[in-house]
């Protein structure tokens, strides 16, 4: 059952990014939908830490796990996606629409220059990407990325909460909590931040082994 909980999580992103987009055109109260996001956001940080450490068996990899890392790109962006629409439809109409507008433009040229395809991934770059070239400068412009999105979701979050029905107090203590955990999140998931996928590690490592041949 173990070897299930990341695909399990991935999956339910993808249930849950549905669900917000129902819920900000229903009507829904915005710490709801707030709650619905940030759930999204939790699976997001855990499935590929549990797909590295309840690996399955080899030859006993189901069909569907070849298409893992679309499943999980396509949750990713449905979750954005849907968090965006709502941010932009029940909480701040113009900086939702200048985020949706940049932020897929930015990626996308981000992604053309590091993986060598728009939106792509480090288990399929092309081998005139960036990725392939010059490794550690790939890693650390994704991880730019990564920061740059975090800051920018956190930052939504927090005025999307006090945008909310919630009183001033409540507010302000979730806002210390959530600084809190996002702390321990950011620390906690250190590893995953250096190592941006299990192929991207394996290429990492083979380009090491070339330089030093190479020496």
């Amino acid at each position: 059952m173990k070897k299930y909980l990341a695909d399990i999580l991935t999956f339910s992103r993808l249930a849950l990014s549905i669900a917000l987009i129902i819920m900000t055109f229903a009507g829904a109260p915005i710490h709801s939908c707030l709650i619905i996001f940030l759930i999204g956001e939790i699976t997001d940080a855990f499935d590929g830490t549990l797909s590295v450490k309840y690996p399955f068996p080899k030859g006993k990899v189901p069909k569907y796990r070849k298409y893992a890392a679309k499943y999980d790109i396509l949750a990713d962006s449905l979750l954005a996606f849907a968090f965006m629409l709502f941010f932009t439809v029940r909480v701040n109409f113009w900086a939702g629409i200048i985020t949706f507008v940049g932020y897929p433009v930015l990626a996308g040229i981000i992604d053309l220059i590091v993986y060598g395809k728009f939106y792509g991934h480090p288990d399929d770059a092309r081998p005139n990407s960036l990725t392939i070239k010059n490794f550690p400068l790939a890693k650390k412009i994704i991880l730019t990325r990564r920061a740059f999105y975090i800051t920018l979701m956190f930052v939504y979050s927090v005025m999307t909460l006090y945008a909310s029905e919630w009183s001033l107090t409540t507010k302000i203590i979730i806002t210390i909590v959530g600084v809190i955990i996002s702390a321990g999140f950011w620390f906690f998931l250190s590893q995953r931040r250096h190592n941006i996928s299990r192929d991207a590690v394996d290429i990492e490592q083979k380009l090491s082994r070339k330089n030093s041949k190479q020496r």
